[in-house]
């Protein structure tokens, strides 16, 4: 919530850097503007049968309550919007490039024509977590959304250079369908934890930010089934991994060791966020390496596809 608005930032395109660069009532302004638009957007999802998400975005007291002004916050949130339109630009390069591939696998071009569109669906919801000042269900769908634009874009990537991949050695079906396995469970751990990081943000502003050793205690249940189910998570990857090691295909290997340094990371972040009073500089570090993750394994999969076809194809070939 460093900027209040969308696109804009405090009405304007570069952001202030002092709190008296605004006017001296821009608190209840910015709340007013965004209770406004709030109230089109349920309007909207009233008539579109949403009628108890659109009652939701009002039930909630987080919309009436206004961030005070910090430059470090403000310049953080416009630095992220600013990388948003980059990679805007980027998918939209990556639409352009894949124009001929229309002719030889056209499933490559509108995987990047969706990207580009599911992108600006993404910067349209950005505009409504912040119009809702952090709506719970708002920021889980943000953050799912992003994983689902990565996976296609990889898809995209690595079937226009699906020669290169047919031709390398590839690990049994059945690892195939525990990388699957694993990367929906490790969809939904992200997705678990985007949850109990919008109740830890609720903890922290109920407490004044104060206290933040009792925080872990005051978490729900969905805190609990993350940090257990987290154990299952681990124990999973070594077996996975395990697996993998044993076809000797040095992209999968390169690929499992980069999985393996990120689930250890990410589990000891989580470790320390607990019994150490989750330390703010952890809060962004768990989240990033939790999607690298993901992404890391979409790879995995979509490599042992593609080698895995690659055998097929050759089997074929020498049977026939």
């Amino acid at each position: 919530m460093g900027c209040p608005d969308w696109p804009k930032c405090f009405g304007s395109w570069v952001p202030p850097t002092d709190v008296s660069q605004l006017p001296e009532d821009y608190l209840t302004v910015y709340k007013q503007k965004r209770i406004e638009k709030n109230e089109k957007l349920a309007a909207y999802l009233d008539k579109l049968g949403f009628e108890e998400l659109a009652s939701t975005i009002f039930s909630h007291p987080s919309q009436y309550i206004e961030t005070e002004f910090n430059v470090t916050k403000t310049w953080i949130e416009y630095l992220n919007r600013l990388v948003g339109v980059l990679i805007g630009i980027f998918i939209f390069l990556t639409v352009v490039f894949a124009v001929p591939y229309l002719k030889r696998d056209p499933l490559v071009f509108y995987l990047a024509l969706a990207s580009f569109v599911l992108v600006g669906v993404q910067g349209w919801l950005g505009s409504i977590v912040v119009s809702t000042n952090l709506l719970p269900v708002t920021i889980t769908v943000h953050m799912a959304l992003a994983l689902v634009i990565v996976a296609m874009l990889q898809y995209a990537v690595a079937r226009a250079h699906k020669e290169d991949l047919e031709g390398q050695r590839a690990a049994s079906p059945q690892v195939n369908v525990w990388l699957w396995v694993l990367a929906l469970i490790t969809f939904g751990q992200i997705l678990l934890g985007t949850q109990v990081r919008e109740e830890v943000d609720l903890i922290a502003y109920m407490m004044g930010g104060e206290n933040r050793a009792l925080w872990v205690d005051k978490l729900g249940t969905n805190f609990y089934i993350h940090r257990s189910f987290s154990i299952l998570v681990l124990a999973l990857h070594g077996y996975v991994a395990y697996k993998i090691y044993q076809v000797k295909n040095t992209t999968l290997t390169k690929l499992t060791h980069l999985m393996l340094v990120l689930v250890l990371v990410e589990v000891i972040a989580g470790v320390i966020m607990v019994y150490f009073a989750i330390p703010p500089v952890l809060q962004p570090i768990h989240l990033t390496c939790a999607s690298l993750l993901f992404g890391v394994q979409f790879q995995l999969l979509i490599v042992n596809y593609y080698a895995s076809r690659g055998a097929t194809q050759k089997s074929v070939v020498v049977h026939r």
